[in-house]
């Protein structure tokens, strides 16, 4: 008894308390902290993946809405690659396209600089016409589409300025397929490869296919306008002016067909024919748009072919250039006057040129012989023993030679 002195007594209040709660964290210390190393990666986790440091893992605390925080924009890290221009910003930027790109030496960065705002979408209704003055410049430069140096800027520009074609007008839409002819087609034509040759000439007789034949009247206005390229204006003008009184003729007749009692003349009302004229406006501009749309259609057409021929002298395109001459040739009514003179003479060079080759002539009227061929008619005369050790006469020189 002498040895406990607390014996019978209840035991203190601090140590009800201590068994009811967990125990008061233990002062920070030098000594007395221990850090529980993380636990071994898995040995399937590749070795080329860098592991955390160690201080990444440790927080102050206090920090834990903070943490909670910035974890998510750690895992959303982006960087910026575009910014949001307004619509006269890129007015403006295009507008310095066009000047720079009729430069044949700024026309490469000028015309990137237009493919980025392409995919960029900055080409809207709004900045539609200013896009469309950049490719009008570009057509308009002194240099051709066609160049070797500028050959694939054009081809780059115009095959993407189809993605914009949506924000252009009827006429502009036009216009741009005449110049994807000329900047992409008859740029193909230039190719070393057989598959896009063989492509880009499917394409041209798809468009030939797609022409609608030609009138009596188209022959006269092609007439007219060589007339008028020419500086004889004197006969253009009179056939000219023979057209108009027959067409004058023939909408007098409609009207009279549209009104034969004369009761349009009772109505008071200016309205209704002020709509009638503005709607024979409307129509005349468009036929006429139309029709000069066709004529330069044509014409891209025509000089496609004249670069298709140009390369009969590669014997892989000859193939190829004879069925779309030839194609051109069956649809022959689908162009002017003038343009089915120049298919014919090509038509004719192809095929004489076609038959050459099936006497074994080339172009140049040489034997068009191919390095097989070559190759087998050298070997056929040589004498070859069929052991290795021996020569064409026998003797035994290439083993002497050989050691």
């Amino acid at each position: 008894m002498g040895d406990n002195l607390f014996e019978g007594l209840p035991p203190p209040s601090h140590q009800l308390h201590n068994d009811n709660h967990p125990p008061p964290p233990l002062a920070k210390s030098n000594t007395e902290l221990v850090l529980v190393p993380p636990p071994p990666k898995s040995a399937l986790k590749s070795a080329l993946k860098r592991s955390k440091p160690v201080e990444s893992t440790q927080e102050p605390e206090g920090s834990g809405v903070e943490k909670d925080l910035a974890a998510p924009e750690k895992k959303k890290l982006r960087f910026k690659t575009t910014t949001d221009a307004s619509a006269e910003q890129v007015i403006e930027a295009m507008q310095k396209i066009a000047s720079h790109i009729k430069n044949p030496t700024k026309f490469s960065k000028a015309s990137k600089l237009a493919i980025q705002l392409i995919h960029a979408g900055s080409v809207t209704p709004s900045t539609s016409d200013q896009f469309f003055a950049i490719l009008e410049v570009a057509m308009s430069s002194t240099m051709s589409c066609t160049d070797p140096s500028v050959r694939a800027d054009y081809h780059a520009l115009f095959s993407a300025a189809h993605d914009a074609a949506e924000c252009l007008s009827r006429k502009q839409k036009h216009q741009l397929e005449t110049w994807s002819i000329m900047a992409v087609v008859a740029n193909d034509l230039f190719t070393d490869d057989s598959f896009v040759f063989s492509k880009t000439a499917g394409q041209l007789k798809e468009t030939i296919s797609k022409l609608p034949i030609v009138t009596e009247d188209d022959d006269a206005e092609e007439a007219a306008i060589l007339l008028d390229q020419i500086g004889t204006a004197t006969d253009g003008n009179e056939e000219t002016g023979r057209d108009t009184s027959g067409a004058v003729a023939v909408e007098e007749a409609k009207d009279n067909e549209a009104d034969p009692f004369g009761l349009d003349a009772l109505i008071p009302s200016t309205v209704k024919k002020d709509e009638r004229a503005k709607t024979k406006d409307a129509k005349k501009e468009e036929d006429f748009e139309l029709k000069r749309h066709l004529r330069s259609q044509r014409e891209a057409v025509i000089t496609c072919l004249d670069i298709a021929a140009r390369r009969y002298k590669t014997p892989w395109c000859q193939t190829v250039i004879d069925i779309l001459v030839q194609h051109a040739h069956d649809n022959v009514r689908r162009f002017t006057s003038k343009q089915r003179d120049a298919i014919e003479k090509l038509w004719a060079s192809v095929r004489e040129q076609h038959v050459r080759r099936k006497q074994g002539k080339s172009v140049n009227g040489k034997l068009d012989v191919t390095a097989f061929e070559w190759l087998q008619e050298k070997y056929s005369t040589e004498t070859i023993s069929i052991r290795r050790a021996v020569g064409s006469s026998g003797e035994r020189r290439a083993q002497q030679w050989l050691g």
